[in-house]
């Protein structure tokens, strides 16, 4: 039988925990939506968001195989940034699973010839950096996390 005083108690969570768990939260939030109004009204939607016909047609044409590593990105950053704020430790798993989603999203993205010039422009590179940095940090604060005893 286990003495139950013998095992170790979970560190306290340090108020930066919520604090970036709810932005992790809001901001992959956001990915999410996006992904959503893309399947759901995907012409109404990326034109309100400013995109032309060029670039609403690449994404309509783009396969079937991609969509699903943009749902790991996407739901897997929610479900990361959930995961964080329960204090488990799979967050880093699903932050992985996220990260693996946006690598062959991107690689796609940017090796594909047909991928409208506009799409490459200096806005969409500054978000797709900020994207890539965000959800780094948050691996590697999950990660930390983890280590540190805080996520069980």
């Amino acid at each position: 039988m286990q003495n139950l005083e013998s095992t170790p108690a979970a560190a306290r969570a340090p108020a930066h925990l919520w604090i970036v768990g709810v932005i992790s939260l809001l901001w992959n939030s956001f990915g999410c939506v996006d992904y959503t109004m893309t399947k759901l009204d995907p012409a109404g939607y990326m034109q309100s968001m400013g995109m032309g016909q060029a670039e609403v047609a690449y994404i309509q044409a783009m396969p079937s195989w991609l969509s699903v590593f943009w749902a790991l990105g996407v739901w897997g950053s929610l479900a990361g940034s959930i995961l964080l704020l329960l204090r488990s430790r799979h967050a880093v798993a699903a932050f992985a699973v996220s990260l693996l989603g946006l690598a062959v999203s991107q690689i796609y993205q940017f090796t594909d010839s047909a991928m409208p010039e506009t799409m490459k422009g200096g806005a969409m590179m500054v978000m797709t950096g900020v994207i890539w940095a965000s959800l780094l940090f948050f691996l590697w604060y999950a990660n930390r996390m983890k280590a540190a005893g805080v996520l069980r």
